[in-house]
């Protein structure tokens, strides 16, 4: 059997049935935060198409923490009733729920992509202002975040243990930490953003105490859930945050209990030079993996099985993460088995047309 499609065990109580997960990508579809059809069938369809787990998109855990006024949110328990048809779903799928807890920071407050993403001020509709570590705007003419202070951060990291909480009442078995892609905890982590003199900036130790003190909180609320954190394994910039911190941070990580790191980079500033190509970021998720011995997952420009399994039998990472493509193609494991050979399960409903014979 291809090894794409091995079953993996992240602990003895989550066993995925093949190592496909679908990451999280905002749909930017929602209203005060709370999912609808739209969300339902979305993550439904991709269970249906034979992935292993499904990452929920980056869901607020306040509403200043929304990346636009259309994001997801579990900032209060009345989301939870929304939330769980969706976990039901995925689960009778035997699809792993997961959901990505996030705070955008600096990032916060635009309009949503078909509208063209612009920053919306303060004053303007759907608009909100913006915190990070450091009072520095993103891009040229845009409003500056607000630092936040010590009594604000503590309450960042309630957001994030209350936030999951509210996840574990709704079913998601993996709880991922957003510090990635130029958000407010990569805000913290990367040097070029945190310009702060206290104990939350300055040094190495400094910079990453957010992202712990956050994954010290939601422990408290989990038991047999997993817990993963997405990175972005360098700023793309030179004196930024890079792949030797994060080694660093994913040994520290690694001691604190995360049990998957879902490797990303960039996102941080506009000056980054991204070398984009086939498998450009699988490089950081192999050398992480090699010298912390955590569960990698790798992404980015990702679109072929044959590509897929060659990650994973080389051992460059343990899970691959299918975004653009599963948006092009929602049952891209059913395919991806079919063209390497895989006899795999598929749903009851759909087993006729599994050949190409007539029935």
């Amino acid at each position: 059997m291809a090894t794409l499609f091995e079953t993996f065990e992240i602990n003895p109580h989550l066993i995925l049935k093949n190592r496909i997960v679908i990451p999280p990508m905002c749909q930017y579809s929602a209203k005060d935060g709370f999912a609808n059809n739209w969300h339902l069938v979305h993550l439904g369809a991709r269970a249906v198409g034979g992935a292993a787990a499904i990452i929920q998109e980056a869901t607020a855990v306040s509403p200043e923490g929304r990346i636009s006024y259309g994001d997801l949110g579990i900032w209060k328990d009345e989301h939870i009733a929304a939330l769980k048809p969706i976990t039901e779903f995925l689960r009778s799928q035997n699809c792993v729920p997961g959901i990505q807890l996030a705070h955008a920071g600096r990032k916060a407050s635009t309009e949503i992509p078909w509208k063209g993403r612009k920053q919306l001020r303060p004053d303007e509709k759907n608009g909100w202002q913006t915190v990070s570590s450091s009072s520095l705007a993103f891009q040229e003419g845009e409003v500056p975040p607000l630092a936040l202070t010590i009594a604000q951060i503590q309450e960042v990291i309630n957001d994030f243990a209350e936030a999951t909480r509210r996840a574990v009442l709704a079913g998601y078995e993996i709880i991922e930490i957003h510090a990635a892609h130029g958000y407010l905890i990569h805000q913290f982590l990367s040097p070029l953003i945190n310009q702060r003199e206290d104990p939350y900036g300055g040094s190495f130790d400094n910079r990453i105490r957010l992202l712990l003190e956050i994954v010290d909180a939601v422990k408290q609320y989990l038991t047999t859930q997993s817990l993963w954190v997405r990175i972005s394994a360098t700023d793309w910039a030179e004196d930024g945050w890079d792949l030797e911190q994060s080694i660093a941070l994913c040994h520290k990580l690694k001691e604190a209990g995360v049990e998957v790191m879902d490797i990303s980079s960039g996102g941080a500033v506009v000056h980054q030079e991204i070398k984009e190509e086939k498998n450009y970021q699988v490089p950081f998720a192999k050398k992480i993996k090699a010298q912390t011995g955590m569960i990698t997952a790798t992404v980015g420009l990702i679109f072929e099985p044959e590509q897929a399994e060659e990650i994973i039998k080389n051992q460059e990472a343990d899970l691959v993460m299918i975004g653009r493509e599963s948006l092009r193609d929602a049952e891209f494991p059913l395919n991806a088995a079919k063209k390497l050979g895989v006899d795999i399960n598929w749903p009851n409903q759909y087993l006729r047309a599994k050949t190409n014979r007539f029935l």
